[in-house]
């Protein structure tokens, strides 16, 4: 009996990954696109490169770069649209609490993984850092080779296992499976 509820969690749980992660991968077109759309907006419209200073760090060496202001924006659309898809979808057969409530914890999960994607990304995008993509290869030149799709991209692949635990433990912790398995000891 409890080797058979394992067996069923186990299922579930490999059930809710490989939902969560169709759902991510929508959300990470969701996110591409955004990237896409706000970097060919800002080029065309203000002559803003994602590589200029958006932002000094309070006097220091260190600065925000256009690129981490629309990777954020991109990270704030494609989370929504994750929500509303795990809501309905990855976690349709668990109790939830209102759309606010379940929000704003899956947003915090979310923000964690986002700080792990912003880190991954300005390693990516640094010139100088040791993980930088290659400027001869990734020279902005086509769609194909512009670092910061890239970099995203990237970014969103190392952060996602991340995400789905904070996920799990965290924002649907309270969430429990309504089941409608009979039980063997009940009567059929």
């Amino acid at each position: 009996m409890a080797s058979t509820r394992r067996s069923e969690r186990l299922v579930n749980n490999l059930r809710q990954f490989f939902k969560f992660g169709l759902v991510g991968g929508s959300g990470t077109l969701v996110n591409l696109l955004v990237v896409f759309l706000f970097n060919k907006v800002l080029e065309n419209t203000s002559e803003i490169s994602e590589h200029d200073v958006f932002m000094n760090l309070f006097g220091t060496e260190f600065n925000i770069r256009w690129f981490n202001i629309i990777l954020m924006v991109a990270f704030l659309v494609a989370n929504t649209w994750n929500y509303q898809l795990n809501r309905s979808w990855t976690f349709r057969g668990y109790e939830q609490r209102s759309w606010w409530r379940g929000f704003f914890p899956f947003l915090m999960a979310g923000i964690g993984a986002f700080v792990v994607s912003q880190i991954v990304a300005t390693l990516l995008m640094n010139p100088s850092s040791p993980l930088a993509l290659p400027i001869d290869i990734f020279d902005d030149s086509t769609g194909l080779r512009t670092r910061l799709y890239w970099a995203s991209a990237i970014s969103i692949l190392v952060a996602m296992p991340i995400n789905f635990i904070i996920n799990k433990l965290w924002a649907f912790k309270g969430s429990r499976w309504k089941s409608t398995v009979i039980s063997e000891q009940e009567p059929v």
